[in-house]
């Protein structure tokens, strides 16, 4: 794998939703098809296409089949968030829940507020709103140019509320 592969990847990313969604699967799937050392990144790559184009139950083995041949680095990360929407989406939702709680205990980059917006759908989904809302409104936080450190308290506050 080379800068040329994935400067050629991401142009034909960036044709999702301009074209077809299966002459993008197939131009991706070509392009695959010249990486000779990487079978994770490949499914990884698979698994974002499939995903992207509304079809869940064929991306969830293609994130796990990656993820267990070693994938590594920021597509690793993404494999773990993408992996756990999917399941999400797919009624899988305490697994979803449980890798997402896996990846914010564990570890931190620039997806943290990915990882944080996934687990507040996971959890939305799984009935607990204060904990997904807190969730939320702390990334959020992050980002405002004032009342950051308010937004935060409240947030934290709101989680500890009991019902």
């Amino acid at each position: 794998m080379d800068a040329n592969w994935e400067s050629q990847l991401q142009g034909i990313w960036q044709k999702l939703g301009g074209i077809d969604n299966e002459e993008f699967i197939l131009q991706l799937k070509d392009h695959i098809g010249l990486l000779v050392d990487s079978e994770a990144i490949a499914d990884f790559e698979m698994a974002c296409a499939f995903d992207s184009t509304g079809h869940e139950k064929e991306a969830e083995p293609l994130y796990r089949r990656a993820l267990d041949l070693g994938l590594s680095g920021l597509r690793r990360r993404r494999a773990r968030i993408q992996l756990a929407s999917t399941l999400r989406n797919n009624g899988k939702i305490e697994e979803s829940i449980c890798i997402l709680r896996e990846e914010k205990a564990n570890y931190s980059d620039e997806l943290n507020d990915a990882v944080d917006s996934f687990l507040a759908l996971s959890l939305s989904s799984a009935g607990e709103y204060k904990e997904a809302l807190s969730l939320t409104l702390k990334a959020i936080s992050q980002h405002l140019p004032r009342y950051n450190r308010s937004l935060y308290n409240y947030a934290d506050a709101l989680h500890k509320e009991p019902f």
